[in-house]
């Protein structure tokens, strides 16, 4: 028996599956998410889900996951998946019937990848004509709810006990404020979401039931500590499937103009910056720089010391959310060049309450600086090391439509009668 794992993407799920001892089969048609898929040591079979034939999997199958691509319903994009919403849920009607309308609806759609999002009910119509799977987790982006629900509604006459409803990543360890609509479906046990772990402001532990920490920043989770926040990464250079660094536009200008004005410098792999104002003593009199080993501990700041503390923007956009470095991310967006996440850096909370600080010398406020592939990772719940194929560009798209393998591991836990352990889940960069 096996895990049929429908647009598997990079490896969220297959990820949170082998911490927990299992694997899946993973059906996915990117060639980069199929080749980083490779490198994790995942199995996977490239090809169009909508062609392929669920055959195969008939009379194999325990459990079923699905994440349809999220382009057109997101945000992120035009949203004509709303536009298309009828259609779809047409399409998950007929096919749960029996019937393949896919053809006729899909040429009246606004947009082709919407009839992706009924795709799942094909492969579980022919599953549950021999009492398959055992159980269904299925994600997208919240306005796919009504979706779920429909498709919720169908498999409670197919003998399954279902939960439908919005999730926040946020809520269970992960280092973003992701918001998903979440389908569980199962043959076995009575479907409901997982206790969250985390919460935005920690809770005790009480009579009513166990305590929840403190949801976890982005300073907690690349290791930059709570407080201290150290300079991010400088990306340069193509990633290992070659390609230019997609900086935001005019940022290699930029770049090279504050080195010039003595603002950054390159850095080796393994080392963070200190600004010039970092660095106490005789050394800073004489402009110099100091160079730190990335895990040792950001520098202690004083009165003296001019600080920039780091904010993430989510994307280029008028409303683009912007979250402090002692904050999770907001939604992580790429795949468009609007959806740029950038460090900024902020100066006017760069002082703890009730300190005061010397007036500083005039020195350039740091400019934007694009988040790391590895580092977005991390925000995703992924490990450091995880090992992402393609150009940077590339990379961030797998990242963004990926599932993140900490909330994954939530919901499958139950499934697999495995304990989750939060330790299995290292993330600092």
């Amino acid at each position: 028996m096996t895990v049929v794992d429908l647009f598997a993407g990079p490896g969220g799920w297959s990820h949170a599956l082998s911490v927990l001892g299992g694997r899946d089969i993973g059906l996915e048609w990117d060639a980069w998410a199929c080749k980083t898929r490779a490198a994790a040591g995942q199995l996977t079979i490239q090809t169009d889900v909508a062609m392929y034939p669920v055959r195969p999997f008939v009379g194999r199958t325990r459990g079923f996951i699905a994440s349809p691509p999220c382009q057109a319903w997101s945000m992120a994009g035009k949203r004509l998946g709303l536009v298309d919403q009828p259609l779809v849920h047409q399409a998950v009607a007929d096919l749960a019937a029996g019937r393949d309308t896919r053809a006729a609806l899909l040429a009246a759609c606004r947009d082709e990848r919407s009839l992706l999002a009924a795709e799942p009910m094909r492969y579980l119509h022919a599953l549950n004509t021999v009492g398959e799977p055992e159980w269904v987790v299925m994600e997208e982006v919240p306005d796919v709810l009504p979706l779920w629900r429909q498709y919720a509604a169908i498999l409670r006459t197919w003998g399954f006990s279902t939960w439908t409803g919005i999730l926040n990543a946020a809520d269970y360890g992960v280092p973003q404020t992701r918001k998903r609509a979440i389908l569980l479906a199962s043959r076995a046990r009575t479907a409901e979401p997982p206790s969250p772990t985390h919460a935005k402001v920690a809770e005790p532990e009480s009579l009513f039931g166990p305590g929840r920490v403190r949801w976890v920043s982005m300073a907690e989770a690349l290791g930059w500590g709570a407080t201290d926040r150290p300079v991010p990464t400088v990306c340069a250079g193509g990633g290992p499937g070659g390609g230019p660094e997609p900086f935001p536009s005019g940022s290699r200008k930029t770049l090279a103009d504050a080195r010039a004005r003595g603002t950054w410098i390159p850095r080796a792999a393994e080392t963070v910056l200190a600004s010039r104002r970092e660095v106490s003593g005789c050394a800073a009199r004489h402009g110099a720089r100091e160079n730190r080993p990335a895990d040792a501990p950001a520098p202690t700041f004083t009165a003296e010391a001019h600080r920039w503390s780091w904010s993430l923007r989510s994307n280029n956009q008028a409303n683009a959310t912007v979250r402090r470095a002692d904050e999770p991310a907001g939604t992580l967006f790429f795949g468009h060049r609007a959806n740029e996440c950038t460090w900024v850096a902020d100066t006017a909370s760069g002082v703890p309450d009730g300190e005061q600080r010397s007036a500083p010398e005039p020195e350039p406020e740091p400019e934007p600086i694009k988040i790391s592939a590895r580092e977005a990772g991390v925000l995703q719940s992924f490990p450091a090391d995880y090992p992402w194929q393609g150009n940077k560009g590339q990379q961030f798209s797998q990242i963004g439509n990926a599932v993140p393998p900490r909330l994954a591991a939530h919901l499958l836990a139950p499934h697999l009668n495995k304990p989750f352990n939060p330790d299995d889940f290292t993330l600092t960069a």
